[in-house]
């Protein structure tokens, strides 16, 4: 059975990790979220999830407003040419389907298959926000706690810069950090 979202926050408050979660409408797409950046301060994400031609996995998470160049990312990581992985290995692998791919979902990859990838330029930020295996809630955590949860469940992210920022895009200043206490159930 994959985690769910309790399973998280308690895999978090077992690494002492501050978070703080929101519920929303579902949200699907990043225009989607768009409505939520003046209640929800900090780095916001989209998640890729990529299979190369070779059937290596990667998650690439990035801000939001960045631009990926799909056709070239398999250069800058050195892997085969790139296509979205299907829904049903999304399932499979990552325990979460369409509309709420995370960097959180390494927890339900216990066979290390795939290969998380953190674009540098969400590095910027000190809170970074993603959807805690479902897209009705978005959980914000400090950036280094997010690089210590993803070593936690066994993979070593792969820092690397994988986007150029949007040319109409402003992003919040990388002043942000998590407040309040550890909240091991939705806020």
């Amino acid at each position: 059975m994959p985690a769910t979202p309790d399973d998280l926050f308690a895999f978090l408050d077992r690494l002492s990790v501050v978070h703080q979660t929101v519920r929303h409408p579902p949200l699907f797409t990043v225009e989607d979220s768009r409505a939520l950046r003046g209640e929800i301060p900090g780095g916001h994400t989209k998640n890729l999830f990529l299979k190369d031609k070779r059937g290596t996995l990667f998650l690439v998470t990035a801000p939001e407003d960045a631009a990926i160049d799909l056709k070239g990312l398999h250069r800058l990581l050195d892997a085969g040419r790139f296509s979205f992985g299907s829904a049903e290995l999304m399932q499979e692998v990552l325990g979460i389907t369409p509309g709420a791919v995370t960097p959180f979902a390494a927890i339900n990859d216990t066979a290390g298959r795939v290969t998380v990838v953190i674009d540098e330029a969400l590095l910027v930020h000190e809170t970074i926000n993603c959807h805690p295996l479902v897209n009705t809630m978005t959980t914000s955590i400090g950036r280094d706690d997010l690089l210590r949860f993803l070593r936690a469940t066994g993979h070593e992210p792969r820092i690397a810069a994988v986007s150029e920022p949007a040319a109409d895009a402003s992003s919040d200043p990388p002043t942000d950090a998590p407040t309040g206490p550890a909240a091991g159930a939705p806020a």
